[in-house]
């Protein structure tokens, strides 16, 4: 297995889109999936992405792929990157994959100046959950994720 782990770029729309529908799938999420490949072209590899993403090929066959958009810390006055997503075909797992996304995300984040990288984890995902600590990563036990959509959203709008 010879991995590459590239930036995202034209023509690779539907390589993320399949990617991260098996990530849908993965969670039991497909319900929300609404990401076409339009959407990906527009989203991520047009003039101006509100999010990046990154592919690994084990030779010509996208294998994986890492979804990440850029953070503030206003307090601290740093950049971060804050990982959305990173999927690793089931075949793959257990192949070092997943650590050289978070190591090519690393750099990323470093040769931007960024000082640090967030993500979050499903609640159910103690594997996941495990192998983030296994990189060093730590739970942020003080703040709790909020969310406003839907109805509550468009009342609040009005």
């Amino acid at each position: 297995m010879s991995i590459v782990i590239r930036r995202a770029g034209e023509g690779d729309e539907a390589a993320i889109h399949g990617l991260l529908r098996g990530l849908a799938e993965f969670e039991n999420l497909t319900d929300r999936f609404l990401l076409t490949p339009e959407i990906v072209r527009r989203d991520m590899l047009g003039p101006h992405p509100v999010l990046t993403a990154a592919l690994a090929f084990d030779g010509a066959e996208p294998v994986g792929v890492a979804t990440w958009y850029w953070t503030y810390s206003s307090f601290r006055a740093v950049r971060g990157l804050f990982i959305e997503d990173i999927y690793v075909q089931p075949a793959r797992r257990g192949s070092g994959l997943g650590k050289a996304f978070f190591a090519f995300l690393a750099a990323e984040a470093k040769r931007e100046g960024a000082m640090r990288l967030d993500w979050v984890v499903l609640d159910w995902n103690e594997k996941a959950q495990n192998f983030y600590r296994s990189l060093g990563g730590k739970p942020v036990a003080e703040w709790l994720t909020y969310r406003l959509e839907g109805e509550a959203m468009d009342k609040l709008a009005q």
